[in-house]
């Protein structure tokens, strides 16, 4: 049997199925939306709307400008006939320019939104039987919107709703006055009136935004910016502003009963660097006033908000001065630049944690899940600085780096052993291809031992903040091993993350020696993680795999998943230091140019100095180390990228394919040799150096 729900045709016009397309969910939503969204209230709405104080009105203007509004009574006076009317008694206000605006056959859009519990229920139509004492609405569509980004505020009435409002309305053009300044600059919470026109009429809607107080960014030129998170997909505001760029906005004072209104023009910016710097946003819009309508005191209504009322989802969000601060360090991604220690948690018995903070007053460059940091320290030992890279162990919604070390060496154990809270180190921005994206829908296999585990808790954190932010998790495994739960770092951390996951990410806990733990409260398996432990869980169908660990374990392993099947694609590795591996590759590699068999003038263009490099010299950072150059460097194996400079003239080559990403105009130099000449011709090898 067909089902009639699905034989409906699409509720979603073009503009919000082209939002819908861009993220991937076109045809997921297509089905979604001809089962929830209605032309008829369901007795649940009916119930709803009758309870309200209040509800969120929009309509366009004889002009077509947009308006949005907050009409109020006391609860019930909102009632439905039958499931296909609302009928709202409220008087007319001719302060009000939406209640103004409407007439019979009038195109409106509803929310009805209870701030007190986060319900919130969306409707449009068009409006009938309007009169000095209300107006009745036809249902055209009706449905449910999720409680996300809603603050919990108690609602209480300072005067009666049916008497009118000593209300003093300023008009404006398109600059806000300074108490509009103020409401904006305060606001967590607003709603925004948007429409679309086609053949069959005119479509408005009425929508609700929340943010952290200031996420409405007020610009030079009076117009807005504002970020837009994470929603139900639907794209209904955004999807109307591709069409029709037409909009209008409403900021309720809660606190006086001020409502600031607002009608202009929309843009959609899909992706900027303000976008990638903004915690949280998916995209942003920017809002240009035409008219701005000031209205003290216009509201019978005041809300407390509750001290635990902030939404989680807010929560998971940041602000405008972190964006800017965020792009004012990636304008210096390339310069070292000094962290304080700002905490320091002993993880294990040889685990350390060091959380690095910004000394110079600029923002964090944020890192993807997985990634390394360069960082350099003055020893006792030595004269010059020693640069160690480390991985990040936090989020990059941590909006700080913590990285993680075992005390194994000069510079780990420098760190252990000299440096505490307060001292400074230098930091370079992020680094490595190691990275997850934990918007992808193909299961992870998060596989690490010892000290290996911390780029996999970058992710888990990763995977945990993205999925709580879009209410999507990635299906993850964890195999985590260890000596003994003495030397295990993190063990109550990634337990908390995988229950916060509500089950999502799974963990599988290895002891070789398990002396003084419970199996199953503190290790699930004895012994060490091999391809026997993982067939013996995995069905091996259709995974991502992610090793880090010694050599030897991580080559083991990635050599026994290779024999079953698994593509040498599907299967990454930590890749700098001594982590790295040998691979057998899904298709041949790339034909290498030939090391030049003839010396060769190399010329270093920053330091004004010259060397030549001859065959069986070594690579080209150890040329410009024999020049009394310091390049930096991390792994010497072209797996962490630290070393990349760019090439002025001539050409270079490798022995083996580097790991590391870089530019068409950049050497790995720690890996690097002057390229056979192709023409015959002796050129000379510059170096920006």
């Amino acid at each position: 049997m067909s089902d009639p729900e699905i034989e409906k045709p699409s509720p979603f016009h073009p503009g919000e199925v082209l939002l819908q397309r861009s993220v991937g969910v076109a045809e997921q939503m297509d089905q979604f939306g001809r089962r929830v969204i209605r032309d008829h209230m369901p007795d649940q709405h009916r119930a709803f709307f009758a309870q309200l104080p209040f509800v969120v009105v929009a309509a366009a203007d004889k002009d077509g400008a947009p308006w949005i509004t907050l009409l109020s009574g006391r609860p019930g006076f909102m009632t439905t006939p039958n499931s296909r009317r609302l009928a709202l008694t409220v008087a007319a206000d001719p302060s009000d320019p939406v209640r103004s605006a409407i007439s019979d056959g009038t195109a409106v859009g509803l929310l009805g939104i209870e701030l007190q519990s986060r319900r919130r229920n969306r409707m449009n139509g068009s409006a009938a039987d309007v009169d000095a004492n209300g107006f009745v609405v036809s249902v055209e569509h009706s449905f449910g919107n999720c409680p996300q980004y809603i603050q919990l505020r108690d609602f209480s009435f300072v005067r009666d709703p049916e008497r009118p409002a000593d209300c003093q309305s300023e008009s404006y053009d398109r600059f806000l006055p300074p108490r509009g300044r103020e409401i904006v600059e305060r606001a967590d919470t607003f709603f925004v009136a948007s429409y679309m026109d086609d053949a069959a009429g005119r479509h408005v809607d009425a929508s609700h935004r929340g943010g952290k107080p200031g996420f409405v960014r007020i610009n030079e030129d009076g117009s807005l910016t504002i970020p837009d998170f994470a929603g139900n997909l639907h794209f209904n505001t955004l999807g109307n502003f591709l069409l029709n760029p037409r909009a209008g906005l409403v900021f309720p004072d809660f606190e006086t009963g001020d409502v600031l209104h607002l009608t202009g023009t929309a843009e959609v910016v899909l992706q900027s660097k303000e976008v990638a710097a903004f915690q949280g946003a998916e995209r942003l819009w920017h809002f240009r006033p035409g008219k701005i309508l000031l209205r003290k005191n216009a509201l019978p209504l005041r809300w407390r908000l509750r001290q635990d009322g902030w939404s989680p989802n807010i929560l998971l969000t940041g602000n405008w001065k972190q964006a800017r601060s965020t792009l004012d360090a990636a304008a210096l991604k390339r310069a070292w630049r000094p962290f304080r220690i700002a905490a320091i948690v002993q993880e294990s018995s040889l685990v350390r944690s060091f959380a690095l903070e910004p000394a110079d007053g600029k923002g964090v460059v944020p890192h993807i899940a997985g990634q390394h940091l360069p960082v350099r320290v003055r020893t006792p030992a030595a004269q010059d600085p020693v640069q160690r890279s480390y991985t990040i162990s936090s989020a990059p919604s941590d909006g700080f780096y913590r990285i993680s070390i075992k005390r194994q060496g000069l510079v780990s154990n420098h760190f252990h052993d000299r440096l505490s809270i307060g001292d400074l180190v230098e930091v370079r921005a992020p680094a490595g291809d190691f990275t997850l994206d934990a918007g992808e829908q193909r299961p992870v296999v998060l596989v690490g031992a010892g000290i290996g585990i911390t780029p996999l808790l970058s992710m888990l954190r990763h995977l945990v903040y993205e999925g709580l932010r879009t209410r999507g998790f990635r299906p993850a495994w964890l195999f985590f091993a260890a000596r003994n739960a003495e030397e295990r770092a993190f063990h109550k951390e990634i337990t908390q993350l995988a229950e916060q996951s509500g089950g999502a990410i799974r963990l599988h806990r290895t002891l070789a020696d398990s002396t003084g733990a419970a199996m199953g409260k503190d290790y699930d398996h004895l012994g060490r993680i091999d391809i026997d432990l993982l067939r013996s869980v995995l069905p091996f169908d259709g995974y991502d795999f992610y090793l880090c660990g010694p050599p030897s374990f991580t080559q083991s392993l990635y050599e026994s998943l290779r024999a079953v099947g698994i593509s040498d694609s599907g299967i990454h590795t930590e890749a700098f230091g001594p982590a790295s591996i040998i691979r057998s590759l899904d298709d041949p590699p790339p034909a290498l140019k030939p090391v030049s068999s003839e010396s060769v003038a190399v010329a270093f263009s920053v330091s004004a100095k010259e060397a030549r490099w001859s065959p069986g010299g070594g690579t080209l950072l150890e040329l410009a180390e024999s020049r009394g150059l310091t390049p930096e460097y991390s792994c010497r194996s072209g797996n962490c990228g630290s070393c990349a400079v760019r090439v002025l003239s001539g050409e270079v080559t490798y022995t083996q394919l580097p790991r590391a990403r870089i530019g068409a105009d950049q050497a790995l130099i720690c890996c690097a040799f002057p390229a056979a000449s192709q023409s015959g011709q002796k050129e000379a090898l510059v170096l920006e150096l």
